[in-house]
């Protein structure tokens, strides 16, 4: 009997903000995606990059700044970085949890290209956040310098850039042997590293960043999972977040969940992108279905317990 797939996407909070702290982060969110594994799930991790891309960047904008060299580092350059430090980190922490469980696992990093239309009209209009908070001061600084930065979830200032849909995995087939071959997979850090495809067929970097989420539905889709597990900073989804009213969402139709977005009721920098993508994975094929929830209940909601399931 074929093993159910279930493709995670891992938010901020498993991975933490600094070297440091992804190391012990890793470490709980190992034991969590272990914990899937031995209920003989084929698992494909993805995850986000959000600040160590932008620490990256930041790092080595700082050395043309400096006078250390006068070529700029590309944004593509930088998400290839953080997938691989992420990467190795993950990679090595469930190793040992699985070493620690006497379980005989693969786990392998895949350095992932993501294909996106170079017409694209989120091009024009630059919209993902990515690196450290700034000050409104240190905003207006940025913009005052063509670099273009927007307030995010009232949570303070940061740099945007484009934010392309996903078009094409290329380490699709990769992805596909390795999962076969009963590894743990980690790829599309960060939404992958975003390319377009030159008139020769070459790949080659664009600056962009490529919505986590989005990417990893698209790779739910094409790999054939069952489950899409987003994994963010709350148990279950919820309507008329911080009023009387609020409410939290368990079960519901990929209608009630567009619903939800005509009415304007999850906030554009956080959940409606998440809830977006978990549509489209929902609405993939029959039976398909995204869960939203916390790392800690990711057991949980897949056994139907918590979470906001979303589904057609």
């Amino acid at each position: 009997m074929e093993k159910k797939k279930v493709v995670i996407a891992l938010g901020g909070n498993a991975l933490g903000k600094d070297i440091e702290e992804q190391k012990k982060a890793v470490a709980k969110t190992a034991k969590v995606i272990v914990d899937l594994a031995e209920q003989g799930l084929d698992i494909i991790v993805t995850h986000g990059n959000g600040p160590q891309v932008g620490m990256i960047q930041n790092a080595m904008d700082n050395l043309v700044v400096a006078g250390e060299t006068d070529k700029q580092i590309p944004l593509p350059t930088s998400v290839a970085m953080s997938q691989g430090y992420i990467g190795i980190d993950l990679q090595n922490a469930i190793k040992y949890e699985l070493h620690n469980r006497k379980i005989d696992g693969k786990v392998s990093t895949i350095l992932t290209q993501v294909e996106v239309d170079p017409k694209d009209e989120a091009f024009q209009n630059p919209t993902k956040p990515i690196g450290r908070f700034l000050t409104k001061e240190e905003a207006e600084k940025n913009e005052a310098n063509g670099v273009a930065c927007m307030e995010d979830a009232g949570r303070g200032y940061r740099v945007v850039v484009a934010s392309p849909m996903p078009m094409r995995i290329r380490e699709l087939e990769t992805i596909k042997t390795l999962v076969n071959a009963g590894h743990i997979v980690i790829t599309c850090g960060g939404g992958g590293i975003p390319v377009v495809s030159d008139e020769d067929g070459r790949l080659v970097g664009t600056n962009a960043v490529i919505d986590k989420d989005n990417a990893s539905s698209l790779l739910a889709a094409k790999i054939g999972a069952d489950y899409l597990v987003i994994l963010t900073a709350v148990e279950k989804v919820a309507i008329n977040w911080g009023k009387e009213d609020q409410k939290w969402l368990s079960d519901i139709t990929v209608e009630q969940a567009e619903e939800y977005i005509a009415q304007e009721q999850f906030a554009k920098g956080s959940m409606l992108p998440k809830v977006e993508a978990a549509i489209r994975f929902a609405r993939s094929a029959p039976g398909r279905r995204t869960l939203i929830t916390l790392l800690d209940k990711a057991s949980d909601g897949i056994a139907g317990k918590t979470g906001t399931v979303i589904h057609s």
